[in-house]
Formats: C-alpha cells, sequence, structure tokens
C-alpha cells in the first residue's frame, strides 16, 4: 500500500468520527468525509453491494481524486470501506477519475479507473493526459496492476483526444469476453462512446464507435453505461454544456439516456429518441447494476455542477448520492421507481382517501416527517383545476414545493424558500402526460434531499435541500378544487 493512500486512510478515519449520523442523511450515501461527486464501480462482491465514489478526502470541495468506497447488503444503509484508490503512481499523480468494476472468473474484483497527469499540450498549455488503469483486489484492499496504462493515446481512433478520454464502463460482451465504453472527445464534433475489446478483461484494442455526438448533446460526454432492458437498449450518458431543447436539457451539465436498438453483429446502434434521466436540479454520472435477482438498479451524483462550490470549507462533507432506482423501459420510455428494499423501511402508515380540497390550504394530522415516502394522487373536482402543489420540509419560515399546473402540463420543483441564501439554480420543470389534470406523485424525502417520482416514475426530480431537519411540516395547496388521496410512511432508517 502506497504511503498516499495510507494517509487518506488514517486520515477518513480520523475525520469521520467528527460528524454525527445525525448530521447526514438517513438512507443516501454521503462523503465519508469532506467532497464526494461521480459514483464509481457499482457492483455486486462478495454477497454485498459495492460503490465507491470520486473522492477528495482533504478538503469539502473538488481536489485530487481519489476512490472512496462503502458496501452495503440492501442498497440502503451503507458501511464506509476504506479508500480504494489514492493518486500515486505517475500515470495517476494528479487523480484517479471514474470508472466500473467487474468480478472476474478467479474471483479477484477488479476496478478500471481513468488516470490523470498534468503534462504541457502542444501549445504549452497544461493539460490533463488521460489514461485507463486496472486495480485488482478482494473487496477491501486494491493493487493497481504493474503494467498500467492499459489503454492509451496511442490506442485511440483518429481525431481522438488525449485530453478527453475517460470513464470506462466494463460490460459483458454479447458473444463472451468484455467490452470497455470510454468517453472520447472527437475535434469539432464533441463527444462520442468508443468501444475496446479484451478476452481477459486486462488486454484491451479498440473495437467501434457505439454512438457519437456530432454536435447536438452538448459538448464532451461523460461516464457512459448501456444494457439491454425489456427489448430495448439504453445508453446512459453525462454531457457538458447542453443547450435546452423544449423542456429537456436544462442541467447545463446532465445525464439523458438514447433508447434505441442495437445490432451486435454488426456492431450499429440505431437511436429512437434522446430523454434527460433526472428533470430535477441535482441529478449526474449516473451508473447501473444488474442485480443477481434480475433488476436494473441505477444509481447517481445527486448534486449540480453549477451550484456545488458555493458552501464554505468548515463543511465536514459535500456530495451525496441519489436514492437507488429500478429501471424499465415502456412506450418507448425510461421509467424509474425507488428499489423495493425501500418498502420494508416503511412504518407508521397513514391513509386519507378523497380529501376535498378548494381553493386554499391544508394539513393532514399524521401527516409529516423529514424521512418519508408519501404518494399524492390529485383528482379533478368537476372542471379542472389551475394548480396542485405539496408543501415539505416547512416551517413558519422556509418550505420546498412540488407543483403541477394541468394546463400547462408541468410539474415543477421549487426550493427557493428552503433556506438558502445563494443565487443558485432553485426551479426545474418537466412536462408531464396526463388525463384532465389526474396526477400521481411520489416523494421521498431524507434529510437533505427530495425526490420526486411522477406518474408511476415516467418522469423524476431530485433535489438537495438547504432547510434545517427540523423543518418537518407538510402542506396540501389547490387553486381550484381536487380530491386527493395520501398514503405516507415514516422512513425507518
Amino acid at each position: 500500500m502506497s504511503q498516499a493512500l495510507r494517509d487518506a486512510r488514517r486520515y477518513e478515519e480520523a475525520m469521520e468520527r467528527a460528524i454525527s449520523p445525525e448530521d447526514r442523511p438517513a438512507f443516501h450515501l454521503s462523503a465519508r468525509v469532506s467532497w464526494l461527486n461521480d459514483p464509481n464501480g457499482f457492483s455486486f462482491y462478495g454477497g454485498r453491494y459495492h460503490l465507491f465514489y470520486q473522492y477528495n478526502p482533504y478538503d469539502s470541495h473538488w481536489g485530487p481524486m481519489h476512490w472512496g468506497h462503502a458496501v452495503s447488503e440492501d442498497l440502503l444503509h451503507w458501511t464506509y470501506a476504506p479508500a480504494a484508490l489514492a493518486p500515486d503512481m505517475p500515470y495517476d499523480r494528479d487523480g484517479c477519475y471514474s470508472g466500473s468494476a467487474v468480478t472476474l472468473p478467479d474471483g479477484r474484483h477488479m476496478l478500471m479507473y481513468t488516470g490523470v497527469q498534468r503534462v504541457p499540450s502542444d501549445n504549452g498549455q497544461m493539460r490533463h493526459l488521460q489514461t485507463q488503469n486496472l486495480a485488482f483486489g478482494d473487496g477491501t484492499d486494491y493493487q493497481k496492476y504493474h503494467k498500467n496504462p492499459v489503454i492509451r493515446g496511442r490506442d485511440l481512433p483518429a481525431g481522438g483526444s488525449v485530453y478527453d478520454f475517460r470513464d470506462p464502463r466494463i460490460i459483458p460482451a454479447p458473444h463472451g469476453g468484455y467490452w470497455a465504453l470510454i468517453a472520447n472527445d472527437q475535434s469539432g464534433e464533441g463527444g462520442r462512446i468508443l468501444v475496446y475489446e479484451s478476452s481477459d478483461a486486462i488486454h484491451w484494442k479498440y473495437g467501434f464507435v457505439l454512438a457519437e455526438n456530432k454536435g447536438r448533446l452538448g459538448c464532451m460526454w461523460e461516464c457512459p453505461d448501456f444494457f439491454e432492458l425489456d427489448g430495448r437498449h439504453v445508453l446512459l450518458v453525462s454531457s457538458q454544456d447542453m443547450l435546452p431543447k423544449g423542456f429537456e436539457y436544462h442541467n447545463g451539465n446532465g445525464a439523458f439516456y438514447l433508447l434505441g436498438d442495437f445490432d451486435a453483429q454488426a456492431r450499429r446502434f440505431t437511436e429512437e429518441s434522446d430523454h434527460t434521466v433526472d428533470y430535477g436540479i441535482d441529478f449526474y454520472a449516473p451508473q447501473t447494476l444488474l442485480t443477481s435477482d434480475g433488476r436494473r438498479v441505477m444509481i447517481g451524483w445527486m448534486q449540480n455542477w453549477d451550484t456545488c462550490n458555493l458552501h464554505t470549507n468548515s463543511k465536514p462533507w459535500f456530495g451525496q448520492m441519489s436514492l437507488p432506482r429500478e429501471l424499465s423501459v415502456r412506450d418507448g420510455v425510461l421509467y424509474q421507481r425507488p428499489v423495493r428494499e425501500l418498502e420494508a423501511l416503511h412504518s407508521d402508515e397513514v391513509i386519507y382517501e378523497r380529501v376535498e380540497l378548494s381553493d386554499g390550504a391544508i394539513t393532514l394530522p399524521g401527516v409529516s416527517g423529514r424521512l418519508l415516502d408519501l404518494e399524492v394522487e390529485v383528482v379533478p373536482m368537476g372542471e379542472s383545476y389551475n394548480r396542485f402543489a405539496v408543501r415539505f420540509a416547512k416551517n413558519s419560515e422556509f418550505y420546498t414545493s412540488v407543483s403541477f399546473r394541468p394546463h400547462e402540463s408541468v410539474v415543477k420543483i421549487d426550493r427557493k424558500f428552503s433556506g438558502s441564501r445563494r443565487a443558485i439554480i432553485h426551479q426545474r420543470r418537466a412536462l408531464v402526460e396526463h388525463e384532465g389534470g389526474r396526477i400521481k406523485l411520489r416523494l421521498i424525502l431524507d434529510r437533505y434531499s427530495a425526490e420526486v417520482f411522477v406518474n408511476d416514475g415516467r418522469k423524476v426530480l431530485s433535489a438537495t435541500l438547504y432547510t434545517d431537519p427540523s423543518a418537518d411540516g407538510i402542506e396540501f395547496f389547490a387553486d381550484g378544487a381536487v380530491k386527493i388521496n395520501v398514503k405516507k410512511y415514516r422512513i425507518d432508517a
């Protein structure tokens, strides 16, 4: 073990003691200490789920990237493991960037990641030279491969940038062996996803281009994932500097998916549609795994790059993951629902049916809290109403809301009154389908986040919250007349 990794492990173990469990999310993974961003190496190994993450253990702001590490048996209760990787070799001296994990036939857990070293470019400017590297381990300790890097600039096809070449995602190849999807910038065209091939996951050669941007969805693409689901193929990508397209891609740097069909023989992915993954404020760099019972589960970094550097240095941790979500494809759309393991944490059931609400706000006895799973079905009374809203994390001064305007077919999450003292992003909207104003909202609240699943997960809006957890009121509001069915569970995490 290198001195850099040993130092990181000592530091995180000592500094973690200063953070009480009550000052963290209850069932969302947060940084062990200091800074967390992209999920890495999301996998099942040794009877447990493993989730690594981009990690700066020494500062609550982005910095020299390590790999943090946590393990779980249910995807909701996470135990921190020692940091897995530190930037301690010439090829990764300026950061161990994102990647993935796979279990090898010999039982070893293998990590594949991007190493970064700052070097002078042709014009004299310092740039991040990026290569792909391996580390082998037992679920706790990992040893970097002595022949790293295993994929480097000389292995790129024509036009590829050696400075934007990252985030390897290993998947099983259709006819045996392994593929590694790697994001790369193509001069003048923006991002593309390259596929490299290997029979043993160690020796790699360039294969083909899976998808390319051609200037249509932002600039550089990052963090790819690719899988078959419900008879279709899904390519997940996170993109930098996207322009809005209708109600899509309002986050600048955000995650989208391409839905289509893949011909493995011809090595051709035929795209049919593209959509935002999460229409809220905070979501990036999702990664998936396939559970032993066949579920495709996705987790993402629940944060926005444009708002993530405004906190003070005194904050002991920054960054959390989204709730793991089960994916399905229906009617040409990627549906998301909270993992079913969440239901085992339900208690204190409260149900209301056909509650009438007209031109005003009400509270319902027993419906409050900041650790809860809340389902609301809205049905118009007579003619359609103008607006419905749920205001949560509420006290006499602060609240966050999710609202629906049926005449516009728009759901909006709004945290401008949540206690933030910064002029940052506070609202996001999604266009939703409905029948005459009928809509279903499922709201998952943790101490520092809200995730809204609309119409059984056809659209999702996620946001981090700034309100003190003691603000736990919930209020229902209508402009017009509606009936609401409400089901609330406390989450005992």
